[in-house]
């Protein structure tokens, strides 16, 4: 289940965070957080197992007004090999139902990948 961030789960959604390669650096990753927080069309959501109810994942995008674009994603490694990521994004189109969800350089390899597996679905 999808939750928006909020600040109270900002040291959680900080350490889903430096899982992605480029976020590693304290530094670069408060200003990451800093930026998803100085736009309304800018949103982090996390990931709630339902199995456990932990936090095992966090979504970062940026909404314009016919996409949804996926700029980060990352899974707690216990968590992983699990299709969390599919699940996610899944949640994610069906919050943003009118929006077509498009990838980074980074994340639109498993963007394309999860559309063509929702297809034949």
């Amino acid at each position: 289940m999808l939750i928006r961030y909020k600040a109270d789960y900002q040291k959680i959604t900080m350490g889903l965070l430096s899982y992605v390669a480029d976020l590693k650096d304290t530094g670069r990753l408060t200003k990451e957080m800093e930026w998803y927080n100085q736009e309304d069309n800018r949103q982090l959501f996390l990931w709630k197992s339902e199995e456990t109810k932990d936090l095992a994942g966090v979504i970062g995008i940026e909404e314009d007004e016919e996409i949804i674009l996926l700029r980060h994603i990352a899974i707690n490694p216990s968590y992983r090999e699990e299709g969390m990521a599919y699940s996610m994004l899944t949640a994610l189109k069906n919050m943003y139902a009118t929006k077509r969800i498009v990838g980074t350089l980074e994340t639109a390899s498993l963007v394309t990948k999860w559309q063509k597996n929702s297809d034949h679905e």
